[in-house]
């Protein structure tokens, strides 16, 4: 059964950050590229940022390049998103999602930043 489980969210204020953890079983974790997505109330679900098998590759969404960092742990099944210099706007449901055949998707983990 697959199952990812996202970790690490929580209240944090402008400026400050934030390492979301999503710990994946149930299939072959190296073999897939996986990806952060976030969903504002009332927006679109959204991509935040995809990292390819070996963590070799990465994509940013514009809004949180320079400032998110996407990696990966095959040894440990798990996919990281560490989130620096939060904003107000960062504020959503994070995602996590694997690219199998069929794509997987997590319970989502709230960020919520605010002073």
């Amino acid at each position: 059964q697959v199952q990812l489980v996202e970790s690490g969210g929580g209240l944090v204020q402008p400026g400050g950050s934030l390492r979301l953890s999503c710990a994946a079983s149930g299939f072959t974790f190296s073999s897939y590229a996986m990806s952060w997505y976030r969903q504002a109330p009332g927006k679109e679900r959204e991509s935040v940022a995809t990292i390819s098998t070996t963590g070799g590759s990465t994509d940013y969404a514009d809004s949180v390049k320079g400032r998110f960092t996407i990696s990966r742990d095959n040894a440990k099944n798990t996919v990281y998103l560490q989130m620096n210099s939060l904003k107000p706007e960062d504020t959503a449901v994070y995602y996590c999602y694997a690219r199998t055949w069929v794509g997987y998707w997590g319970q989502g983990t709230q960020v919520t930043v605010s002073s």
